[in-house]
């Protein structure tokens, strides 16, 4: 693949540890300061940690290509969206769909894009690093529950049979900042179990029963790398990056899969074929039914305005989503991404025409 590594452009992330929680005066400071220091750049946008290594690909190609620059700050969804709404950034990222609240304190009508489909890994720290441990729906519930605490509890060791599981407590790593992977985790577990939904429930951030957090996916990453007998959950393709195994997981229809492409894709292919032509993409895939569907997958989004003041930026960013929705989809299996389904590509090009600006015919 032609340009930077995954490792390289997880290097290039500016801010990807500094997701934690900020008042919104700190924030905006990051991010005009950020944009001030590097000279020449015609775009910024912030937020998810969980297509970074994609859009810093993106980005670093589209400028070889076009010249334009953009300058991009991973802090986590719920700082993307807070920064897009107090208009310090050109475009917000985010892994969870802004909500009715959230659209509404934007001020403005906000349009989002999928850009890539992502699978979230569940993945642990045990002696030898057994692969593809078996989590129930159930069991994993009550593992971020706090209700299953060692990893010889005879729940999961039903469920690996013939696996050396240590008498270890078990250390549940999350979050510690707003997080779009913590959205599409905890809406999958808001899907599975009544005691989740009806607790901590879904959210980029929620009120943890137990655990330690980290900022960021590479955060968690490190947490759980460092940590014997910690369990987490980050994009696939830091797992892969840092050599961690994964859980596999039992699906809707009774199935068990790996976090993988495949899965993702699947999720996603159903609910691209119901979608509506007149859609705002504010849609949840976790836990689809299919044989092949890897359940915690979800779409991640750009966020922009649909009327933009600056019209030479709103030009540049149209022809950039164009761009990534097409030549960009070419290039993210190589980093652990599933592409758009093209009905959904399709429908995403007309939602696009609706950017409004100055001048605009």
């Amino acid at each position: 693949m032609k340009g930077v590594t995954w490792a390289t452009a997880a290097m290039m992330l500016v801010a990807c540890s500094g997701g934690g929680k900020k008042p919104s005066g700190q924030a905006s400071s990051t991010a005009s300061q950020a944009a001030a220091s590097s000279g020449g750049v015609d775009l910024t946008g912030a937020g998810a940690t969980f297509p970074a290594p994609i859009y810093k690909q993106w980005f670093f190609n589209y400028a070889d290509k076009t010249g334009v620059k953009i300058n991009y700050q991973a802090i986590g969804s719920g700082g993307g969206i807070r920064q897009l709404t107090e208009r310090t950034v050109d475009f917000g990222a985010s892994d969870a769909p802004m909500s009715d609240q959230e659209m509404a304190a934007a001020g403005a009508k906000v349009l989002h894009f999928p850009t890539v489909i992502g699978a979230v890994a569940i993945t642990y720290n045990l002696p030898g690093n057994p692969q593809f441990l078996k989590f129930s729906p159930d069991v994993l519930a009550d593992i971020f529950l706090g209700k299953i605490t060692k990893w010889n509890d005879k729940r999961i060791v039903a469920l690996n049979p013939g696996a050396k599981l240590p008498a270890m407590d078990i250390l549940v790593v999350h979050r510690s900042d707003g997080s779009g992977t913590t959205y599409i985790f905890t809406d999958y577990l808001s899907s599975v179990s009544d005691a989740w939904k009806n607790g901590p429930g879904k959210g980029k951030d929620v009120a943890w029963p137990v655990g330690l957090g980290g900022k960021g996916n590479e955060g968690v990453t490190g947490q759980v790398k460092q940590t014997p007998g910690a369990i987490g959950y980050v994009e696939l393709a830091y797992a892969n990056e840092n050599k961690l195994p994964v859980g596999e997981l039992k699906n809707k229809s009774g199935m068990w899969v790996k976090p993988s492409l495949q899965g993702a894709t699947a999720c996603a292919a159903g609910a691209a074929q119901s979608l509506p032509a007149d859609t705002d993409f504010r849609i949840s895939i976790v836990n689809a039914p299919g044989a092949d569907v890897y359940p915690i997958s979800s779409f991640t989004w750009l966020l922009v305005y649909q009327k933009m003041d600056d019209a030479a930026k709103a030009k540049k960013l149209v022809d950039f989503i164009t761009w990534a929705l097409h030549d960009g989809e070419q290039q993210v299996k190589a980093l652990e991404y599933a592409p758009l389904p093209e009905n959904m590509v399709d429908l995403e090009m007309k939602q696009l025409q609706e950017v409004q600006y100055p001048g605009k015919m």
